[in-house]
C-alpha cells in the first residue's frame, strides 16, 4: 500500500499524547485529528501536534478519516468503539479492548457486517525482546513450553497519576489494565488459553492520593487490586500469573517460560524492549542470538535512562494489513481472547471455582526483523 490512511483520535488524555508523538515513525497512517467530550483538552492536543480538534461527531463524520483510535476510559470503550464502526470506521482501541465477551463479540458482529477491521492494544509484544522470545520458542531451542510464572506487582497508581480513580473502579484493577500486556504476550508465545482459576482480594478498601493536585483525597476500592491466578494453555503448559497493586517491593522477574530443554527469561512485556536471557538444559552461559531489531532499539528517554517504546506500530501494522490484504497482529480474534481470559480469573477470584475459555484465536504472526522494518518510515 503505497497510500496513508487518515486516522482520528477520540479521547485527548495522557495515552493520546504517545499515539500523536510516534505515528510519524510508521508507515501507512497519518494522524489528521482529535476529540474529545471535553473540547478544550482537544483543542490543546490539536495545537500541540498540529492536527485538527473535533467534536466527536464530527471526528466520526469526517470523510478523511479512515480508523479511529479509541482512547477513553475503560468504562467507555464499548459505547464509543460501536460508535465508531457504526459510523464506518476502522476501530483500534486501547486496552483493555472491551470488558466483557459479550461486548467483544457484539462489536465483531457490527464490524463482520460493514466490512470494517478492529484491532486492539497492546502491541508491545512486537517489541524486539518479545519476538526475540517468541524466535527461541518457534525454533524449537526450548522444546515445547511446559509451566511458566509472570508477576506484575508494585503500590498502585495513587502515587504519581493525577487522576488515579477509575484504576480502582470496576473496569480497572491490575488485570484489566496491565493484564493486557502479559496475556497477549503469552497468547503471542504460547497460544491460546484453555481455562483458568483465580484468588483476588482487595486488601486496601481505601487508597490515599499522593499525587498532585489531589493530595490527601481518598478513593474507594471496588475491584481486587491483588490476584493470583493460574492459567492452562491449549498446549498443556501451566503458568502463574501474579498482579498486584498492594506490593512495595518484590524480586521476581516479569515472566519466565520453563521448556522441556531450557527456560528463557522474558523483560516486562509492558515495554518493547530489555534483556532476554535463556539456557539450554542447566548450562546458565547461553546467549540468545543477536539480532538487529528495530523495535528493541532504546529511542526515548525515561526516568530510568533510554527505552524503547514503538507504540503505535500495531495500528500501523493493521493500517499497512488492510491494504495488503492479510491479517494484522493486533487483531480482534487475540484482543477478544485476551478480555475472555481475564474476566474469566476476575470471575473465579468471585466464584472460586475454574472457568473456561469461551474464545479462541490464532498466534499472530511474528514480526521479525525484516517485516518490523517494513513499518517505518525510515527503517535505516
Amino acid at each position: 500500500m503505497t497510500g496513508k490512511l487518515g486516522v482520528g483520535i477520540i479521547g485527548s488524555g495522557n495515552i493520546s499524547a504517545t499515539y500523536l508523538g510516534l505515528a510519524p515513525l510508521f508507515r501507512g497512517i497519518e494522524m489528521r485529528a482529535c476529540a474529545d467530550i471535553d473540547t478544550k483538552a482537544a483543542e490543546a492536543r490539536a495545537r500541540e501536534y498540529g492536527v485538527r480538534a473535533e467534536t466527536v461527531p464530527g471526528l466520526l463524520a469526517a470523510d478523511d478519516i479512515d480508523i479511529v483510535v479509541n482512547l477513553t476510559v475503560p468504562g467507555a470503550h464499548y459505547e464509543v468503539s460501536r460508535d465508531i464502526l457504526e459510523a464506518g470506521k476502522h476501530l483500534y482501541s486501547e486496552k483493555p479492548f472491551v470488558l466483557s465477551v459479550e461486548e467483544g463479540q457484539d462489536l465483531a458482529e457490527r464490524a463482520a457486517k460493514k466490512g470494517l477491521r478492529i484491532g486492539s492494544a497492546p502491541d508491545t509484544f512486537l517489541g524486539g525482546s518479545h519476538q526475540l522470545a517468541r524466535d527461541l520458542i518457534d525454533s524449537g531451542k526450548l522444546g515445547r513450553i511446559t509451566s511458566g510464572t509472570c508477576h506484575v506487582m508494585s503500590h498502585g497508581m495513587e502515587h504519581w497519576h493525577p487522576n488515579p480513580d477509575f484504576f480502582f473502579q470496576p473496569g480497572g484493577g491490575p488485570i484489566l489494565d496491565l493484564g493486557p500486556y502479559y496475556i497477549a504476550n503469552l497468547i503471542q508465545l504460547i497460544g491460546p488459553v484453555k481455562q483458568v482459576a483465580a484468588l483476588a482480594t482487595i486488601p486496601a478498601p481505601e487508597r490515599t492520593i499522593t499525587s498532585e493536585p489531589r493530595h490527601g483525597e481518598t478513593i474507594k476500592v471496588a475491584t481486587p487490586t491483588t490476584i493470583h491466578a493460574l492459567m492452562e494453555f491449549a498446549n498443556g503448559a501451566a503458568v502463574t500469573f501474579n498482579a498486584s497493586w498492594d506490593v512495595w517491593q518484590h524480586g521476581h522477574a516479569p515472566m519466565e517460560l520453563y521448556g522441556e530443554r531450557g527456560t528463557v527469561n522474558v523483560p516486562d512485556p509492558n515495554f518493547f524492549g530489555g534483556e532476554v536471557r535463556f539456557t539450554n538444559g542447566a548450562d546458565p552461559a547461553s546467549e540468545p542470538p543477536q539480532w538487529d531489531h528495530p523495535f528493541g532499539k532504546p529511542n526515548q528517554e525515561h526516568a530510568h535512562g533510554m527505552q524503547a517504546n514503538y507504540r503505535t506500530a500495531g495500528l500501523a501494522d493493521m493500517a499497512l494489513a488492510i491494504g495488503e490484504g492479510r491479517p494484522h497482529r493486533c487483531s480482534l480474534e487475540l484482543a477478544l481472547h485476551t478480555i475472555d481470559v481475564m474476566t474469566g480469573i476476575l470471575e473465579s477470584g468471585e466464584t472460586g471455582r475454574f472457568v473456561a475459555m469461551r474464545t479462541r484465536c490464532e498466534r499472530p504472526a511474528p514480526l521479525g526483523v525484516a517485516e518490523a522494518k517494513a513499518l517505518l518510515v525510515d527503517s535505516e
